[in-house]
């Protein structure tokens, strides 16, 4: 017979635990009458709950309830405790691996990441994923109080569920134990960037990485989209050189061949300049290279021209650039603005804003935190997961969509932002 690893816990009683930690997150500190009043638990169930919670570290014991109480003791009452993760996002970049937790009171506990070789093997990764988690959060008391893992892996998703990201999602469940919600580890960027980062407030805003890919992720109309079976943001895959190189997708030419880190090392090194790397390439930047600045002008000026056309198309307010390339600053982005301003329509031209993204390299485990929590109003009409066996059925049959419930803002990221690990 199969044992059950100790930690699982069963539905039913995740449920009655995630009641008692939005109480206790919605009002504060209350005593087990008040628990109990509120929750609607037989005093059974509550104590079983609450005995669970204190075990694990969820839930701590907070100053007794100063009220009057007449003889005996004053009650005790229960807290969060504010150190444990409830919800973990994670960011599966090409070569490295990102995590940021969040506790109980939606405060953000830290983040942390860690590069390695390319071609990592999935177990590995995961198996990193997990180690800088503990880093964060420590020993394992959060998964009982783990709400759910946004993960952020490259690539669209559409058909990667019945390949390789079928296996992922189950290496993960088994490390993790919480719900798995998967998506474009670059849309989650943009997400991040919109809820806390260069982009927040705005209604329509556009994102653009470039790093060892290109993506991108869409804002409209204050909501995040994921497009028809989720490959919106595929900005990288947009076609710039119809005579250029061969693209991994297949294609020909696209922008991903000419703005992507190996790309542009590829490109200086075939014009004559010395660099294999991007500290490299920065370097000879700073010194004043005709050759680095001539190549950065053009490639600067093939992006430019691509989001002025998504700009023309899509209407953002802002758009923001991310990713380690745009860390060499204005040789980059300058020409980006140029073109960018010579393409866009008249009437938005002035008012449209190109900004440099505020997060840096754990915006895409930042944006898993938000789906996690599908707290972000950017969220409100995003789907969370895939529907249930049976649902779908039933929807058919005239159930329809639920409607969108409102979202209260994240709890904004402390500043700076502490990276730990």
């Amino acid at each position: 017979m199969r044992r059950l690893r100790p930690d699982v816990v069963s539905p039913v009683r995740r449920g009655h635990e995630q009641t008692v930690l939005g109480l206790l997150r919605a009002h504060g500190p209350l005593n087990r009458g008040e628990l109990s009043r509120r929750c609607g638990l037989s005093r059974t169930t509550l104590h079983d709950t609450l005995s669970g919670l204190l075990a694990t570290g969820a839930v701590v014991t907070a100053m007794p309830d100063e009220a009057p109480r007449g003889r005996g003791r004053p009650a005790e009452r229960l807290a969060l405790n504010p150190a444990v993760g409830q919800a973990l996002g994670i960011d599966f970049a090409r070569r490295a691996v990102h995590v940021a937790a969040v506790g109980v009171t939606y405060e953000i506990v830290g983040a942390a990441g860690e590069a390695h070789a390319p071609g990592l093997p999935w177990p590995d990764r995961v198996a990193l994923a997990e180690r800088l988690v503990r880093g964060l959060v420590g020993g394992g008391l959060w998964r009982r109080a783990l709400k759910g893992v946004g993960v952020g892996v490259v690539g669209p998703l559409a058909g990667a569920r019945d390949g390789t990201l079928s296996g992922v999602e189950a290496l993960l469940g088994e490390r993790f134990g919480g719900p798995v919600l998967l998506d474009n580890n670059t849309r989650l960027a943009a997400l991040a960037e919109s809820t806390w980062g260069a982009a927040a407030g705005d209604q329509d805003a556009l994102y653009l990485r470039l790093s060892y890919g290109v993506g991108g992720g869409v804002v409209a109309g204050g909501m995040l989209h994921r497009g028809a079976d989720g490959v919106s943001g595929e900005i990288g895959h947009i076609p710039v050189d119809p005579a250029g190189r061969p693209c991994e997708c297949g294609g020909t030419g696209c922008l991903e061949t000419v703005a992507s880190i190996r790309a542009v090392l590829d490109a200086y090194r075939a014009r004559g300049g010395r660099g294999d790397d991007l500290p490299a390439l920065t370097a000879a930047v700073e010194a004043g290279d005709p050759i680095a600045l001539g190549l950065l002008s053009e490639v600067g000026g093939q992006i430019g021209r691509v989001l002025a056309a998504l700009s023309n198309a899509i209407g953002p307010r802002v758009i923001v650039v991310g990713g380690e390339l745009a860390e060499i600053g204005a040789p980059l982005l300058r020409p980006v603005q140029d073109a960018l301003d010579a393409g866009a329509v008249p009437i938005s031209r002035h008012r449209l804003t190109l900004r440099r993204a505020a997060l840096g390299d754990v915006a895409g485990a930042l944006g898993g935190l938000a789906l996690a929590l599908g707290e972000s109003p950017l969220l409100s009409r995003y789907p969370a997961a895939e529907p249930e066996p049976g649902l779908a059925d039933s929807r058919a049959a005239g159930c329809g969509r639920a409607p969108a419930r409102p979202r209260p803002a994240l709890t904004p990221l402390p500043s700076p932002l502490v990276s730990r690990g």
